[in-house]
Protein backbone atom coordinates (compact mmCIF):
# COMPACT_ATOMS: atom_id res chain seq x y z
CA UNK A 1 0.00 0.00 0.00
CA UNK A 2 1.04 3.59 -0.57
CA UNK A 3 0.90 6.71 1.59
CA UNK A 4 -1.24 9.70 0.62
CA UNK A 5 -2.14 13.07 2.07
CA UNK A 6 -5.51 14.48 1.11
CA UNK A 7 -6.67 18.02 1.83
CA UNK A 8 -10.23 19.00 1.04
CA UNK A 9 -12.20 22.20 1.48
CA UNK A 10 -15.85 22.24 2.49
CA UNK A 11 -18.21 25.18 1.86
CA UNK A 12 -18.29 27.91 4.51
CA UNK A 13 -22.01 27.62 5.30
CA UNK A 14 -21.69 23.98 6.41
CA UNK A 15 -21.51 23.43 10.19
CA UNK A 16 -18.54 21.82 11.92
CA UNK A 17 -20.63 18.73 12.73
CA UNK A 18 -21.46 18.29 9.06
CA UNK A 19 -17.75 18.61 8.22
CA UNK A 20 -17.05 15.82 10.73
CA UNK A 21 -19.74 13.68 9.06
CA UNK A 22 -18.20 14.25 5.61
CA UNK A 23 -14.75 13.38 6.98
CA UNK A 24 -16.12 10.21 8.57
CA UNK A 25 -17.81 9.24 5.29
CA UNK A 26 -14.56 9.64 3.33
CA UNK A 27 -12.62 7.76 6.02
CA UNK A 28 -15.09 4.86 5.82
CA UNK A 29 -14.52 4.63 2.06
CA UNK A 30 -10.79 4.21 2.70
CA UNK A 31 -11.35 1.56 5.39
CA UNK A 32 -13.79 -0.36 3.15
CA UNK A 33 -11.14 -0.31 0.40
CA UNK A 34 -8.60 -2.02 2.65
CA UNK A 35 -6.68 1.01 3.91
CA UNK A 36 -6.46 3.06 7.06
CA UNK A 37 -6.59 6.74 7.94
CA UNK A 38 -3.49 7.44 10.02
CA UNK A 39 -4.26 11.08 10.80
CA UNK A 40 -7.33 13.30 10.61
CA UNK A 41 -6.86 17.05 11.22
CA UNK A 42 -9.50 19.76 11.09
CA UNK A 43 -7.71 23.02 10.28
CA UNK A 44 -10.76 25.19 10.78
CA UNK A 45 -12.62 27.80 8.78
CA UNK A 46 -10.01 29.70 6.78
CA UNK A 47 -9.95 32.47 4.22
CA UNK A 48 -9.51 31.27 0.61
CA UNK A 49 -6.88 32.89 -1.60
CA UNK A 50 -9.57 33.51 -4.23
CA UNK A 51 -13.29 32.91 -4.56
CA UNK A 52 -14.30 29.35 -5.41
CA UNK A 53 -17.92 28.80 -6.44
CA UNK A 54 -18.90 32.10 -4.74
CA UNK A 55 -17.25 31.07 -1.44
CA UNK A 56 -14.71 33.30 0.27
CA UNK A 57 -13.99 30.92 3.18
CA UNK A 58 -13.89 27.17 3.65
CA UNK A 59 -13.43 24.42 6.24
CA UNK A 60 -10.05 22.73 5.65
CA UNK A 61 -9.46 19.05 6.55
CA UNK A 62 -6.29 16.93 6.18
CA UNK A 63 -6.34 13.12 5.96
CA UNK A 64 -3.12 11.09 6.10
CA UNK A 65 -3.92 7.79 4.39
CA UNK A 66 -2.24 4.39 4.04
CA UNK A 67 -4.31 2.66 1.38
CA UNK A 68 -4.28 1.07 -2.08
CA UNK A 69 -4.72 3.43 -5.00
CA UNK A 70 -8.17 2.03 -5.88
CA UNK A 71 -9.53 3.06 -2.47
CA UNK A 72 -8.09 6.56 -2.86
CA UNK A 73 -9.56 6.91 -6.37
CA UNK A 74 -12.99 5.84 -5.08
CA UNK A 75 -12.76 8.36 -2.20
CA UNK A 76 -11.87 11.16 -4.64
CA UNK A 77 -14.70 10.15 -6.98
CA UNK A 78 -17.26 10.31 -4.18
CA UNK A 79 -15.81 13.57 -2.88
CA UNK A 80 -16.29 15.16 -6.31
CA UNK A 81 -19.93 14.06 -6.25
CA UNK A 82 -20.50 15.72 -2.87
CA UNK A 83 -21.82 19.26 -3.38
CA UNK A 84 -20.43 20.50 -0.06
CA UNK A 85 -16.79 19.80 -1.02
CA UNK A 86 -15.50 22.61 -3.21
CA UNK A 87 -11.87 21.41 -3.66
CA UNK A 88 -9.90 18.21 -3.05
CA UNK A 89 -6.22 17.50 -3.55
CA UNK A 90 -4.44 14.20 -2.95
CA UNK A 91 -0.66 13.84 -3.00
CA UNK A 92 1.31 10.60 -2.76
CA UNK A 93 4.10 10.75 -0.17
CA UNK A 94 7.08 8.57 0.69
CA UNK A 95 6.10 8.32 4.35
CA UNK A 96 3.43 9.66 6.67
CA UNK A 97 4.38 12.57 8.88
CA UNK A 98 4.22 11.77 12.58
CA UNK A 99 2.69 14.31 14.96
CA UNK A 100 0.79 17.44 13.98
CA UNK A 101 1.09 18.95 10.52
CA UNK A 102 2.84 22.24 9.81
CA UNK A 103 -0.47 24.11 9.86
CA UNK A 104 -1.41 22.75 13.29
CA UNK A 105 2.08 23.42 14.69
CA UNK A 106 1.88 27.02 13.52
CA UNK A 107 -1.54 27.39 15.19
CA UNK A 108 -0.33 26.07 18.54
CA UNK A 109 2.89 28.11 18.48
CA UNK A 110 1.04 31.37 18.13
CA UNK A 111 -1.85 30.38 20.36
CA UNK A 112 -4.46 30.32 17.61
CA UNK A 113 -4.06 34.03 16.93
CA UNK A 114 -1.62 36.07 14.92
CA UNK A 115 1.09 38.09 16.64
CA UNK A 116 0.75 41.83 16.95
CA UNK A 117 2.97 43.40 14.34
CA UNK A 118 4.86 45.45 16.91
CA UNK A 119 6.17 42.27 18.62
CA UNK A 120 9.49 40.87 17.52
CA UNK A 121 10.01 37.21 16.62
CA UNK A 122 11.92 36.62 19.86
CA UNK A 123 8.86 37.64 21.83
CA UNK A 124 10.25 40.97 22.97
CA UNK A 125 7.92 43.91 22.87
CA UNK A 126 9.11 47.10 21.36
CA UNK A 127 7.47 50.45 21.52
CA UNK A 128 4.93 51.26 18.89
CA UNK A 129 6.04 53.99 16.55
CA UNK A 130 4.40 57.26 17.47
CA UNK A 131 2.28 59.05 14.94
CA UNK A 132 3.04 62.60 14.18
CA UNK A 133 0.23 65.12 14.18
CA UNK A 134 0.46 67.12 11.00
Amino acid sequence: MAFYETVFIVRQDVSAKQVEAITEELSNIIVEGGGRVAKNEYWGLRQLAYRIQKNRKGHYVLLAIDAPSEAVKEMERRARLNEDIIRIMTVRTEELEEGPSVVMRAKTERGGRGRPRFERERGERRERPERRAE
